[in-house]
């Protein structure tokens, strides 16, 4: 997950107020439930030690939310009377929750707004298609292409008129798919589509893959059903679960192999709270790994002001020069260090095939820049 919409969030000290509203259900009672989530919210982050106009700045914010379609839910984080930062969700929360603390508690990010995936589904035939944007928060019109609209269809005549005229059928068939293909690629690099989903009759899925830039071959996943079809939520959401699950088995292999020392004797990789805050200490973290229920990632730590000062023991910081210090939990700590140096941030779940002793110890790992 690219952190960078949470520079926000570390450009002001804190004490920071996290809220996480589930928006995904809509009943005729929808703005009522939502004024009172909004006054909950309100009084549980009063009771934590909030200040009285973050309280009432998260209220209204919510309160705001009465007639959303938010199809899944909101992340806000707010301080000193402002809600700095907005954010939908792409999975709906467990429940309504609210934190107060020194850090924006952003830890639950990586599994409710983390991967998602954007994909074209791109509905093919003889003579153009249609594209549509879909991703965790919906769907959208994105094109259509038309191509030669005749001839497109065969005969079953063997005269030399006849396949005079299936040579010209072959050829629109080719023009289009070209068409097709071309198109496509334009749609992936304007929006950056992580996957591209072809429905269609076999052929003319085939024809436009084999014509789409050898860059875009691995994004495109052909659909189950044929032409005429339109794909289905499930569908979509399968195809989008099937590319995180590689992308995350693919960073776990990386992080496995860079467990062993290298060349110079050193490990490629990281794990358990001591060794991580070391590493954003030097600015080493290259990607960060978090198992979000992971024993070590509500671990204290001891923070400054800035996002490199981390250290186990408050008397740590101290040595350091750093004069003020607060208590933060290490997943949102090592979270910050990783935004202020540009370094991703991975939620690693424990897979079926795959180990506890595979997993990084504690939940916590890092794969380093530099050894």
């Amino acid at each position: 997950m690219d952190l960078a919409f949470l520079h926000p969030l570390y450009e002001h000290p804190g004490p920071w107020a996290s809220v996480y509203v589930d928006t995904s259900r809509h009943t005729e009672s929808m703005a009522h439930e939502r004024q009172l989530t909004a006054v909950a919210l309100s009084r549980e982050l009063s009771r934590q030690g909030a200040d009285e106009a973050t309280c009432r700045a998260v209220r209204e914010a919510v309160e705001a939310l009465a007639h959303s379609p938010e199809p899944h839910g909101r992340a806000l984080f707010a301080r000193a009377g402002e809600v700095v930062l907005d954010t939908p969700l792409t999975r709906a929360p467990d429940g309504d929750r609210a934190h107060w603390a020194p850090l924006p508690h952003t830890a639950p990010l990586l599994e409710l707004a983390g991967e998602d995936p954007l994909c074209i589904v791109a509905y093919v035939d003889r003579k153009g298609a249609d594209f549509e944007l879909r991703s965790g928060l919906g769907r959208r019109a994105a094109g259509t292409v038309a191509g030669r609209q005749y001839p497109v269809h065969r005969t079953s005549s063997a005269d030399w008129s006849e396949r005079h005229f299936q040579l010209r059928v072959e050829n629109t068939w080719e023009h289009n798919a070209a068409e097709i293909a071309d198109a496509l690629a334009v749609s992936q690099e304007e929006t950056r589509a992580d996957l591209l989903i072809l429905v269609g009759d076999d052929r003319e899925r085939r024809s436009v893959h084999e014509r789409l830039p050898k860059r875009l071959h691995d994004l495109v996943v052909h659909a189950p059903h044929g032409a005429g079809s339109r794909l289905l939520d499930e569908d979509v959401e399968q195809a989008r679960a099937a590319h995180v699950l590689q992308r995350t088995e693919q960073e776990l292999e990386r992080f496995l192999a860079a467990r062993e020392p290298g060349d110079d004797g050193r490990p490629g990789a990281v794990e358990g709270v001591p060794a991580l805050v070391e590493a954003a200490r030097e600015h080493r973290i290259d990607a960060l790994l978090i198992r979000p229920d992971g024993p070590d990632a509500h671990r204290e730590v001891w923070i400054g002001e800035d996002p490199d000062q981390l250290a186990m023991r408050r008397t740590e910081l101290k040595i350091l020069g750093e004069q003020n210090s607060w208590s933060a939990r290490a997943d949102d700590a090592l979270i910050r260090s990783a935004v202020a140096t540009g370094a991703p941030a991975i939620s690693v779940t424990t897979l079926a095939e795959w180990t506890e002793a595979d997993a990084p110890v504690g939940g916590l790992g890092a794969l380093l820049r530099w050894t």
